[in-house]
């Protein structure tokens, strides 16, 4: 890094700083490197769009007739274009501020939240509700995974004996086994545009369907509710219903981080472009799931259209496989960032080399640290977090199963 001087005299103390200040940033890059979110930054602008629908449009979507129900026509339809307008805006702030401190990318939604509030307080504000929205989305999206392959099974084989739901959250579960390897966002683009295929699938099954089989005898439109309590409940239970199938923006800036970014061409304009499709694509799930299923049940539709439908099955069951194949895409991009708060407290303050040895747990002798405890209870942590959890959450809604 120095020229040595003869005469044997050490380095000036300048000298010394600044060959100090290129081995960490040489070190900072070596990590960035391998986190999963700034490893790879190479996506494309349709890599936003397929990442923003699987994360978005979600099982939920399934339910927005049922909230139709608790709201009505008027407030309804309100509610369903005021959240669609309003989360693309505060989208749009998002994708601009990525980048609004000139040669900073915040990549991360915890580092925007620290340029806000301060270094310490900023993690403390955001990175517990990250974490309980991420994780919370993920135990969701497994029980739906289960759910809709139990679904599956009983349309597809009626005549086979009873399998209880635990068992169907396990097999789901266990794809993640391989998937939850995957180093990076990019990594995931492949099972991400198949997610965001398969939502538009059966969003488009479950409508058709509804509309092919027509306004129902006797449908009502009023309150189901009998009590001025019960309405006034059931219609908060209405917008958060709404509210939940618009979810998605806790990891807009990690999906931006992956696209590429010079002065003359930053990433908000590519990640905008993404953006505006995979809106498009959510109105398009959306609006005619919540307006056409609601229009033919009216208040006596079920919490999941497809359960009102009731034929034909073989709709049925294909719109709950692809709510399978869905589901494990979008539990993989709210997981990632997870995954990168893990990996980044291993090798930032455990002091753990960044390798692919390190994500792979059952090799974990090759992970070399001083501390051996310390190096088998982080190992035990990720290895935990990271697959295992799919087991625990399984064996919690045994226990529920069981009350």
């Amino acid at each position: 890094m120095y020229i040595q001087m003869t005469d044997g005299l050490p380095p000036p103390p300048e000298q010394s700083s600044f060959d100090h200040r290129i081995d960490e940033l040489e070190k900072q890059k070596e990590i960035d490197d391998w986190l999963p979110i700034t490893s790879s930054r190479n996506a494309k602008w349709w890599y936003s769009t397929f990442h923003n629908v699987t994360a978005m449009v979600g099982a939920g979507v399934l339910g927005l007739p049922y909230s139709m129900a608790q709201l009505g026509w008027g407030p309804g339809v309100t509610v369903l274009i005021l959240s669609w307008i309003i989360t693309l805006y505060t989208l749009w702030q998002m994708v601009e501020m990525h980048e609004m401190v000139p040669g900073k990318r915040f990549d991360r939604y915890h580092e925007l939240g620290q340029f806000a509030f301060g270094k310490r307080l900023g993690l403390y504000i955001i990175v517990p509700q990250q974490i309980i929205v991420e994780v919370g989305v993920c135990i969701v999206y497994m029980v739906t995974g289960g759910q809709s392959l139990k679904n599956f099974h009983e349309l597809v084989c009626s005549d086979c004996s009873s399998i209880r739901l635990t068992f169907f959250i396990m097999i789901f579960a266990s794809s993640h086994f391989v998937l939850s390897h995957l180093p990076n966002f990019n990594s995931i683009s492949i099972v991400s545009l198949v997610a965001a295929v398969m939502s538009l699938s059966y969003s488009t099954i479950a409508w058709t369907a509804t509309a092919a089989k027509g306004v129902q005898e006797n449908v009502q439109y009023g309150y189901k509710s009998g009590t001025t309590a019960s309405t006034v409940l059931s219609f908060f239970t209405g917008l958060g219903g709404i509210a939940f199938a618009y979810a998605g923006h806790n990891v807009v800036l990690e999906i931006q981080a992956t696209i590429p970014s010079t002065p003359s061409n930053p990433s908000k304009g590519p990640m905008w472009k993404g953006v505006i499709v995979a809106y498009v694509v959510v109105a398009l799930c959306y609006f005619p799931v919540a307006l056409v299923g609601y229009g033919v049940f009216g208040n006596a539709v079920a919490d999941n259209v497809l359960i009102s439908l009731k034929t034909p099955v073989w709709a049925i069951a294909i719109a709950n496989l692809f709510v399978v194949m869905h589901v494990i895409g979008s539990y993989q991009v709210f997981a990632m960032p997870v995954f990168d708060m893990v990996e980044t407290f291993l090798v930032k303050t455990l002091n753990f080399k960044p390798s692919s040895i390190l994500r792979f747990i059952e090799s974990f002798n090759d992970v070399y640290r001083d501390d051996d405890t310390v190096l088998w209870r982080s190992t035990r942590l990720l290895w935990r977090i990271r697959v295992c959890s799919n087991y625990i959450f399984s064996s919690l809604h045994n226990v529920v199963d069981n009350l």
